[in-house]
């Protein structure tokens, strides 16, 4: 690695309190090729460890740094063909540790449109200006700027001169690095954020009530409210204003340019600074700041959002059970599918229990049939509207006639996407748009990860202000979450959808699609070796991939183990030791309780202790899912429309979202209510995460209720402790 890198590789190591080879090996693998999930998985020898969120860090520190470095040669350049360059700004250039602060030194020197000083120059007043910073104590100032008077330049008396004079000092004010460094902590120490009603303003719904007069310090705002008054002067409604002390900032300019001045010099820089600091500084730092503030609360927004869908990923799926899938529906029927245990539909039909047509009979027999001719074990019901009128025809017609059937409630939010896809209509071409939301809805209960994954996540309202935020750096954090989702879970080669396998590590999205084409055109597969018959599957993709694509039907158990195929020797040998087989070894604890894990390690090879512990881990457990298992859950039967909620009432209800200022819980009402965050633990909290999680069943008691304005205000902390 070159010195500047070496130089990088230790900045990013004492950042992030870790060893400089750790970063170094980790940079070497990333720029070889490998994925952060293959890393984090089957290189912990060489990383030391790392788990994917340390490998994540370095990789974008790592990538700040190098465009930090190639932006210092460009500036250099740049200022060198100027013939400006010193010694001194090249090292403050080469010392920069971040890009505001390299920016900020090469504002002087960065090609300028036309500005009030730019005209100063052409009318030949920069030797005055530099005379006036060069002596500040000059006595006589009109005599100073007589010789500059050239009415052809424009410049007709001695004060048209000091005033362009001025307007070049003002733009030296502005572009001095130390003072916009200075400025600039100041404003974020003691600005204010102020905003007010626009006259004429439309905001029928009173949505921006709260911001019509505000002031909060800069310093106080929380990212959500960043965020709302983005929201709110876009929209027009209100106009936003930082404010700062003056004063001092006047004060420390003038006394930076020149501690010691004559009163002519000093009444003239008194003037130049309030205008450097109004018309240039102030709104320049403003600007920036604001953009600071909000990449600051996108910052947060994205990461609650990756927190949130990180948890709806990796819900507990329900495995091996038949599931009749429900999207209710009123006046256009409830609409039924039938799926085996592996997903695959095998009926479906469309019911018409409630008003106009109120078939209450034909609707309990098409589902009593159903039920029985397929062996339906679990109803997954839809929570959108209708979803309490379909629960209680269920509970007085069906359930009473199979008592055996469990009911579970699903969070719908995206299946209406998913099913006007392309992706949908691929999978069921010649099925209604409503039967695939039926569809959806039931595999997301069997297996949440394989079929959410279809679905943009921002369509899933588990999200900040997920659409106010930057979409390219938002997509990126999502694309990690369910990368790193998919990759901890594992997934069946066999019956993988081409979506969840482009997120398989080294896949992506052509490879995904040649492996169902093979897996339709030559039947399933019989072990991770065939995989490389795929077209353009070769050696490399199959490294980064091999270990998270499981082949139950492989005669090799160890194809449905997290063992990677480079390590199956390694069992073997383990195998070997004991005198048994490698399928007579997985599974059993007691045999492995005998193998001492140093007696396997081969540096050479690069397997240490760490792989070795690993894959004796797994051959105790080889088909573990990372994934919880599943709980049931209920609405309390009296509570259906908001209108039922009283203040006092406590309920069961289940966490939809969570954002920086609290949680928003279903409570069976058709409207999340909100549990702010003052409300979410009889101690202080500062993340909402250390005390509620997605999909959690909380106890919430109802603190207020406005039908009018659809809000529902709610308490965990006043009805006790979360229930699961």
């Amino acid at each position: 690695m070159t010195g500047a890198s070496d130089s990088i590789v230790q900045a990013i190591a004492a950042s992030l309190q870790l060893k400089a080879l750790q970063v170094t090996h980790t940079v070497d693998l990333l720029a070889s090729g490998n994925t952060v999930p293959f890393i984090a998985r089957y290189r912990k020898e060489r990383t030391g460890g790392l788990h994917e969120e340390h490998i994540r860090a370095i990789q974008e520190r790592y990538t700040y740094a190098t465009e930090l470095e190639a932006r210092k040669a460009t500036i250099l350049e740049a200022i060198d063909a100027a013939g400006k360059l010193t010694d001194e700004l090249r090292a403050r250039i080469t010392r920069c540790a971040s890009k505001q602060e390299l920016e900020d030194l090469y504002l002087p020197y960065r090609p300028k449109r036309r500005t009030k000083a730019s005209i100063a120059r052409d009318k030949g007043l920069e030797p005055l200006a530099t005379a006036i910073f060069a002596d500040a104590r000059l006595a006589d100032l009109d005599a100073a700027a007589r010789p500059y008077v050239d009415p052809e330049l424009g410049v007709a008396t001695p004060q048209e001169a000091l005033e362009g004079a001025g307007h070049i000092l003002a733009e030296r004010i502005a572009d001095d690095a130390d003072i916009r460094q200075w400025v600039r902590k100041r404003l974020w120490e003691q600005g204010t954020l102020v905003t007010k009603l626009k006259r004429g303003a439309v905001d029928a719904a009173g949505k921006y009530a709260d911001y019509y007069d505000f002031s909060q310090a800069i310093s106080k705002l929380p990212s959500h409210q960043i965020l709302a008054l983005n929201r709110a002067e876009r929209e027009g409604v209100i106009a936003v204003t930082l404010e700062a002390p003056i004063a001092e900032a006047l004060e420390f300019i003038q006394r930076r340019i020149a501690p010691q001045t004559s009163p002519a010099v000093s009444t003239l820089l008194r003037t130049v600074c309030q205008d450097a600091y109004e018309r240039l500084l102030h709104p320049s730092l403003t600007s920036e700041v604001r953009a600071d503030l909000t990449a600051q609360a996108e910052e947060v927004a994205i990461a609650i959002f990756a927190k949130n869908l990180r948890t709806i990923l990796m819900a507990p799926p329900l495995k091996g059970k038949v599931v009749l899938g429900i999207d209710p529906g009123l006046r256009t029927g409830s609409k039924l599918a039938v799926l085996d245990a592996t997903g695959k539909l095998l009926a479906h039909a469309t019911i018409y229990p409630h008003p106009p047509r109120q078939d209450v009979t034909g609707a309990a027999q098409t589902m009593l049939a159903l039920i029985a001719q397929h062996r339906v074990e679990v109803l997954a019901i839809g929570n959108g509207t209708g979803r309490r009128e379909v629960e209680q025809f269920l509970t007085a017609h069906v359930l009473p006639h199979a008592p055996h059937v469990q009911r579970e409630i699903v969070d719908e939010d995206g299946a209406s996407v998913y099913s006007a896809s392309r992706l949908a209509q691929e999978e069921f071409p010649d099925l209604d748009v409503t039967v695939r939301g039926a569809i959806s809805i039931a595999r997301r209960l069997q297996d949440p990860l394989a079929e959410l994954v279809k679905i943009e996540p921002q369509a899933l309202g588990v999200g900040q202000y997920q659409h106010d935020v930057n979409a390219k750096r938002l997509q990126t954090a999502l694309d990690q979450v369910v990368e790193s989702s998919v990759n901890s879970v594992g997934v069946d080669v066999n019956t993988a959808s081409a979506m969840l396998l482009r997120y398989v590590s080294g896949i992506g999205p052509t490879l995904a699609h040649n492996i169902v084409a093979h897996r339709d055109r030559h039947g399933p597969f019989h072990s991770r070796m065939q995989l490389l018959d795929v077209p353009k599957l070769g050696e490399k993709a199959f490294q980064q991939a091999a270990g998270f694509l499981r082949v139950p039907e492989s005669a090799d158990p160890l194809d449905n183990s997290w063992v990677h195929p480079e390590q199956y020797d390694l069992v073997a040998r383990m195998a070997r030791t004991l005198g048994v087989s490698v399928a007579e070894l997985m599974g059993h604890p007691d045999r492995l309780a005998h193998l001492e894990a140093r007696a396997f390690v081969d540096e050479e090879a690069g397997v240490g202790v760490a792989t070795v512990q690993d894959i004796l881990e797994e051959l105790q457990k080889p088909e573990r899912d990372p994934r919880a298992a599943a709980e049931h859950f209920a609405y309390h039967p009296d509570v259906a429309d908001i209108t039922d909620l009283k203040p006092g009432m406590v309920l069961a209800g289940k966490v939809t979202n969570i954002t920086a200022f609290g949680a928003f819980v279903d409570i069976g009402v058709h409207r999340d209510g909100l549990v702010h965050i003052s409300e979410l633990a009889p101690t202080f909290v500062k993340d909402p995460h250390s005390v509620v999680s997605i999909n959690a069943t909380v106890r919430v008691k109802v603190l207020a209720v406005d039908v009018a304005r659809q809000r529902i205000s709610l308490s965990i902390r006043q009805a006790g402790a979360s229930s699961g």
